[in-house]
């Protein structure tokens, strides 16, 4: 497929259509002759541990994330058969490798820890002592002997 643009995961990381390969079988389950005789289950293969298109970072990033669909060699495997068309199958495989790259390489800002001002401790000693004034008034009272 040269006609078909790359395929662009993020801002910096894009994959050119080469890397991927795609490997069609029949499918299982309902439908008739059309899925003892089409070959519509579509299976997306894409080398992440010799891409040219990740850096040393990126890919030990990938290879971590993804290690459920990624085997022994490096390789990693999506299959799609939701659909009765190879087309559609195909487009969402493709979808689905696009959706799964982004969520590896998306890198966490680091959380800097905070703490609360001092208005919002003074709030939640407030708070604090309004419920321990309620719950004292819960009590039962001890009658008052005269």
């Amino acid at each position: 497929m040269a006609d078909q643009p790359d395929l662009q995961v993020t801002d910096t990381v894009t994959i050119p259509m080469a890397e991927l390969q795609f490997h069609f079988s029949r499918s299982g389950g309902p439908g008739g002759q059309h899925v003892n005789r089409a070959a519509t289950q579509v299976e997306l293969t894409f080398d992440a541990l010799r891409s040219a298109s990740l850096d040393a970072a990126q890919r030990a990033r990938v290879l971590s994330k993804l290690e459920s669909v990624i085997d022994s060699r490096g390789v990693m495997h999506l299959t799609c058969q939701t659909t009765r068309s190879q087309f559609r199958n195909r487009a969402e495989v493709t979808e689905r490798f696009q959706h799964l790259l982004r969520q590896a390489l998306h890198v966490p800002k680091p959380r800097r820890p905070t703490r609360p001002g001092r208005a919002a401790a003074e709030r939640r000693l407030q708070e604090k002592r309004r419920a321990g004034l309620l719950k004292q008034e819960r009590r039962r009272q001890q009658p008052i002997e005269e």
